[in-house]
């Protein structure tokens, strides 16, 4: 506990920093949903939130410190546990294969997302909200872009707005497909601004299959609405399935705009 201490003004308690400006890491539960929150300094005012939702098999500790310079700049950084994953694996529904279970995931995050929401709302008041996700965080994120009108702006990276997923066999999951396809309902996207970016190597999503047709149906509907400067793709070269410090960079910048 650092409450009441006093600290030498040249060789203050040791904190984390972005940039050399310190931050704090807090766990919370936002609406039953296990989190951690990189924010700025005690007595410093939160002006925005971003919700960062990792990828499939992962956890919200993989995000710790990737989008953490947004703290320096009034941010509060939300890394949530995905539904089966991190702190609540123990929540699966027997019987469901490996790609079952990631959109099982991702239709459980969606149905949450509000109530993350209007928790995020109680906690730092009615705040502008971003949301960006990896991989299967990027099907999260592509989804709130269509759905959720408090999300201020999406970035979806390393992930694909296809979904053509014959190994789903569950009804339920076949139902959350047919309905939140993005290359089918990319015109409830706008005119909430998008970040579509990928890597030109990634083994998981080549580009032509997922990106292409992904970023087609963006540009069309973001057009179609009069606001075609609202999407935005990017191909970041040589970079596989993975979220590199440029395509992060790339997401800051459009955070930030």
């Amino acid at each position: 506990m650092t409450n009441g201490r006093t600290f030498h003004p040249a060789d203050p308690h040791a904190t984390p920093l972005t940039g050399g400006t310190p931050y704090l890491i807090e766990r919370r539960v936002l609406a039953g949903v296990p989190c951690l929150i990189e924010r700025p300094p005690e007595g410093t005012g939160v002006e925005a939130a971003c919700l960062v939702y990792h990828g499939a098999w992962a956890a919200k500790e993989g995000k710790l410190g990737v989008y953490s310079a947004l703290t320096a700049r009034g941010w509060a950084v939300v890394l949530p546990d995905a539904a089966l994953h991190g702190e609540r694996t123990g929540d699966a529904l027997p019987g469901l294969n490996a790609r079952e279970y990631v959109w099982d995931s991702v239709r459980r995050t969606v149905a949450e997302a509000p109530a993350v929401l209007d928790a995020l709302a109680e906690t730092f008041g009615p705040v502008p909200v971003c949301v960006t996700g990896s991989s299967m965080g990027g099907y999260v994120a592509q989804t709130l872009a269509r759905t959720e009108r408090r999300v201020r702006r999406a970035a979806a990276l390393i992930t694909s707005g296809v979904w053509d997923e014959p190994e789903v066999r569950r009804a339920e999951l076949r139902a959350f497909l047919a309905a939140q396809r993005p290359v089918t309902h990319a015109g409830d996207a706008p005119p909430t601004p998008l970040l579509l970016a990928s890597g030109d190597s990634d083994p998981v999503f080549p580009l032509d299959a997922h990106h292409v047709p992904t970023a087609a149906a963006y540009q069309e509907a973001y057009a179609r609405a009069g606001c075609p400067e609202g999407f935005q793709a990017a191909v970041f070269p040589g970079v596989g399935h993975y979220t590199s410090r440029a395509m992060r960079d790339a997401v800051l910048r459009f955070f930030l705009d």
